[in-house]
């Protein structure tokens, strides 16, 4: 019996070290979904519905943990990576589907297209809402990663000159996706469509792609501004709002000092400076420790505390420290990933997955960062895995099971490389009796020792 609970002691004891794949990563993955947890607690009361209390949001939020903590090890534990590249091949398909379905406006009754303040970013399929947006991040770049490395391998199907291969499976699906997410999200249209050029670029994309792509960008992006002015603004509604954050100077706080308390022109004003105002409070009123868990204020006054303004959030709670722990946790997943990487060998599909899923994951959380910290205009990117958001936070699950998944495979080639490798020194064997290591340690040359042994 005594023996058993030794033994059971002793597994339990190694779990953690048994566990394949990148230890680094799946201690960051489980810290963020922590630190998701204590945010719901005491981020905002906009999160309780009729009758709830915040033991209820957190029981919500231990549930979407669960299911993303499921999603991790289920795909963590896709041992063939043929397999997840056969499932990559369809991911602009999917983008494609669900994208159509926001843009035509569909309607079906169990499945149809959500419009949220004058935007389409959400289709509801029975009682699930599912944001397309963040679906379609993940979607194109391991779509791009399969397409890219099929490409430098020549098993492209098709057309017989690389050109036409590449305007069919890159150029293409890189357009058409870009200008199907302009008339929902101007800054999804931005992120997801640098997130798409870097993974090509970093799949070896000439200057010449490169500047193909940033062009077939730019006359988009122009393109739909024509189709917004000419329709007078009754088209392509979401360029408007683009342009009145990059564009609009007019002293909002002026005006909000300047109007009668209470008039229609002061609220107006009010509504344009009060969350990133509110933010800027935020991370003013946390200091280096913060006021605590549950004591923030300003979650009273932004909205969307608990999405857009997280880390503002964090910092008002948990102060500078707490803020620099996160920060510091993206930097870590970005080195450790770095690392895995350069340990995929001559496996492009590989590289390209784990790089271009963790750009997406550390260059999102940057942006978060820098909007909250009232650096460039509002993008309504939230923090991964941190903020709220049931579809965002299932979709960097998957994510992170990719990613640990290939690092399995990573850690796999880089035990066969130590093992067959040859040592860099040579090791001699010295046999000593006790008495010749004393004579060792009293100054004796080794040389010396070795000699009287060859004699015995």
């Amino acid at each position: 019996m005594e023996a058993k609970t030794k033994t059971a002691k002793r597994s339990l004891w190694n779990l953690f070290e048994n566990i394949e794949g990148d230890k680094v990563v799946w201690m960051i993955v489980l810290l963020l979904m922590l630190i998701s947890v204590l945010c719901m607690f005491s981020s905002t009361s906009q999160l309780l519905g009729s009758g709830q209390s915040r033991l209820d949001v957190v029981k919500d939020q231990l549930i979407l943990v669960a299911f993303g903590i499921g999603l991790v090890i289920l795909i963590y534990n896709i041992r063939n990576l043929n397999f997840i590249m056969w499932l990559s091949k369809w991911g602009f398909l999917l983008s494609f589907a669900l994208l159509a379905i926001l843009d035509l406006k569909v309607n079906l009754g169990f499945i149809r297209s959500v419009e949220i303040n004058g935007a389409r970013r959400i289709i509801q399929v029975g009682p699930v809402q599912v944001h397309v947006f963040e679906v379609v991040k993940v979607a194109m770049i391991m779509y791009l990663a399969w397409a890219l490395d099929a490409f430098k391998r020549g098993t492209l199907k098709g057309p017989k000159k690389d050109i036409w291969k590449k305007i069919l499976y890159i150029y293409a699906p890189f357009v058409v996706t870009f200008l199907m997410i302009i008339p929902g999200s101007n800054s999804s249209a931005v992120v997801i469509g640098g997130m798409m050029f870097i993974t090509i670029l970093i799949g070896g994309g000439s200057i010449k792609d490169l500047a193909i792509l940033i062009g077939a960008g730019v006359l988009m992006v122009a393109g739909a501004y024509a189709v917004f002015a000419i329709s007078d603004g009754k088209v392509m509604k979401r360029i408007g709002t683009g342009i009145s954050r990059i564009f609009d100077k007019e002293d909002y706080e002026q005006k909000v000092i300047e109007s009668r308390t209470g008039s229609l022109e002061y609220f107006e004003a009010l509504d344009k400076i009060r969350q990133p105002y509110s933010a800027k409070i935020a991370i003013h009123e946390g200091g280096l420790i913060g006021k605590g868990p549950g004591q923030s204020t300003q979650r009273y006054v932004v909205p969307d505390i608990s999405e857009d303004y997280m880390f503002s959030f964090i910092i008002e709670e948990y102060g500078i420290l707490g803020g620099i722990v996160v920060l510091m946790l993206y930097i870590s997943l970005l080195a450790r990933g770095s690392i895995i990487v350069r340990n995929c060998g001559n496996n492009l599909f590989a590289k390209l997955a784990v790089a271009g899923l963790l750009m997406l994951i550390v260059l999102q959380a940057f942006l978060h960062m820098f909007v909250n910290c009232d650096i460039g205009p509002m993008t309504g990117q939230t923090l991964p895995l941190i903020s709220h958001g049931t579809s965002a936070f299932l979709c960097f699950s998957v994510a992170f099971g990719i990613i640990l998944s290939i690092s399995r495979y990573a850690s796999r080639r880089m035990k066969r490389e130590q093992q067959q490798a040859e040592p860099l020194v040579e090791r001699t064997e010295v046999k000593v009796e006790l008495d010749a290591l004393d004579d060792f340690e009293s100054g004796k040359d080794l040389t010396e020792i070795m000699d009287q042994e060859d004699e015995l």
